[in-house]
Order: C-alpha cells, then structure tokens, then sequence
C-alpha cells in the first residue's frame, strides 16, 4: 500500500468517527465533494473575508510547518489574507510572538504550554489530554488568547526499538512495562537527548516509574543509535516521520509517564473577533482528520522523501477534500 493511499484511508477513517465537518466558508449548505478525493467538505471562498488579515506562525521545525501551512492555506481558500510567519525559533519565541501581536495565531502543544509559559511542573501536567487542553485554555484565555479545540494526535515522547530488536532481544516487548521485567532488562541501552538524563518526563521517569535503569548513551539523535547497534531502544517523538515506516516499533507507555502534548492553535482574540466563527470552523475542521498516523506521514513526507511543507500541507488539503 502506497503512504498516499494510507494517509487517505487514516484520514477518513477519522471522518467517519465525526459527527461531521463542516468547512466551509460562506452560508451556502451547498456540500462537498468537489476536492481531492476525500469526503470532508470543501472551503469555499467567502466575498465577506476580503481584506481581512491574519498572520499565522509557528515553531521551527517539520511538523510545526506543515501545520503553519494547513491553517494558512486553509484560511486563503475562505478568502482571508494570510500571512506566514513560520520559522520563529524555539516555543519561548513563538509564544512572545503571539502575546505582543508579531502573530496573531500559531500551533503549540498543550504540555510545552503548561510547562513553559504557566509553570507547571512536568509532574503535574494532567495525564488526561482533555483535563490539559482545559487547564492550558483556561491559561491562555488569562491572555487574550484563545486555544481552539485540540488536535487528536499528539507528539510526546515514546520509545522506540528497530521492529527486528523488539522481535528478538525484547522479545516482542509491546510496552515499558514489559521491557523492564526482562532478565537483562538493566543492560539495554537507551539512547536520548542529553537533557533527557535529568527530565523527570524521560530518563529519571523511566527508572523511578517504572523500576528500570538501563545504559544512557546521550546523543542528539533519535535513530541513528538504533539503526547503528549504538542502542537497543531510542527516545523519540510520537509523530515522527520515520515512524511511518516499517522498520522501528513503539514499545508503549502503559504508565502514562509521558505527559500530553496534543496541538492547540492559540489565537489572539482579536484575530479571533475578525476571523469570526467561520473561521473558526475552517481551522479547526482542517485539523480534525489529523491522526497520529496522518502526521507521522506528512512529516515523513517532508524529512524523508524531502518534499516542501507547503506541498505536502496542500496536498493534504487536496486528498482530503478540503481543497481542489
């Protein structure tokens, strides 16, 4: 099965577990059809959003512009003028961005909010993704800012294994749990990012939670150490591109050390107030087929087969409908 084909079929199988999405741009209940293959409805162009700007932003790096690229594009095909602001740096850039108007709206990840602009421990991020998006809209609203519904995926850490090593020395570990509990379970190698030696929501987690304490090889690479027998398991991200392919397995948190890190698009208000509740709809429609399967995809269509953001987010809009 072609990753075209797959990400079409994920894409609709979370349509059909929606009530509906509704995107379009104009009052007409004249359906969808029409885009490129998929059954959402189609953006329409509303005469009434000329001349209307907004400026959208994001972080710096894949996923975040090809998310940049979805809202904008999205937006452009209800008629707003969009502007894209999409390389702004790390999320302490992006979120001084947002809050003195450089952007009027960029995409942020629940638990990097809690976390770094509002002060709350990483232990005390809730577990429950619906419990963090309220805590984290309730924050923002402190700042005129708006956080619009969250996305179903989420991009948190997770192990990750070569699937031959999670077949044979894991013996087909299926979570943390299960690796933990192997006879030579503290002479496994985990290679993560420095920092990840002191992180209460990664290496220092892995050996209070769960009893564990493998070899740490710290490095800045996620695959590399795995697909070089550097190490047996790898910190990684739950979106990542290369997770699309066959060749590594996730071995599962099953005691939800990771905490929430699902998208919200922040919005100013007044972007909000202008943008009005069409707009509104069109952003977050345009996100709801976003699967944790659908992102590792376009992200792999970006870092792997090196295709631009801004293709792949207008494919996406095209294969799902939303666009022609």
């Amino acid at each position: 099965m072609t990753r075209t084909l797959r990400l079409i079929l994920a894409a609709l199988a979370a349509l059909v577990l929606t009530l509906g999405v509704t995107a379009c741009g104009s009052d007409d209940d004249g359906g969808g059809g029409g885009g490129g293959g998929g059954s959402a409805d189609l953006i329409k162009s509303d005469p009434a959003n000329e001349g209307k700007s907004i400026t959208i932003g994001s972080k710096n790096f894949t996923e975040q512009f090809i998310l940049g690229e979805i809202y904008a594009q999205a937006l452009e095909a209800a008629g707003f003028d969009v502007k894209k602001d999409l390389n702004l740096g790390s999320e302490q850039v992006a979120f001084r961005a947002l809050t003195s108007g450089q952007v009027d709206a960029y995409p942020e990840y629940t638990g990097t909010s809690l976390t770094s602009f509002f002060d709350v421990d990483i232990a005390d991020v809730p577990k429950d993704p619906d419990a963090a998006y309220e805590l984290a809209k309730k924050e923002y609203a402190a700042k005129d800012i708006t956080a619009l519904a969250r996305t179903e995926f989420e991009n948190t850490f997770r192990l990750a294994a070569k699937t031959e090593v999670q077949e044979g020395d894991l013996e087909g570990a299926e979570t943390i749990s299960d690796v933990a509990e192997l006879p030579k379970a503290d002479e496994l190698k985990v290679a993560g990012f420095p920092e990840c030696r002191q992180r209460t929501d990664c290496l220092v987690g892995i050996n209070n939670l769960y009893d564990w304490k493998p070899e740490f090889v710290s490095t800045e690479a996620k695959y590399t150490p795995l697909d070089e027998d550097q190490a047996d398991l790898s910190f990684v991200f739950s979106t990542d591109g290369e997770l699309a392919l066959d060749d590594y397995k996730i071995v599962e948190d099953d005691k939800a050390l990771f905490p929430p890190f699902n998208v919200s698009l922040g919005i100013r208000n007044d972007a909000l107030k202008k943008i009005g509740p069409k707009g509104q709809e069109v952003l977050e429609a345009v996100q709801e087929p976003l699967t944790l399967e659908v992102m590792r995809e376009l992200n792999s269509r970006v870092d792997l087969d090196k295709q631009e953001p801004e293709q792949v987010a207008g494919d996406y809009l095209k294969e799902l409908g939303f666009t022609e």
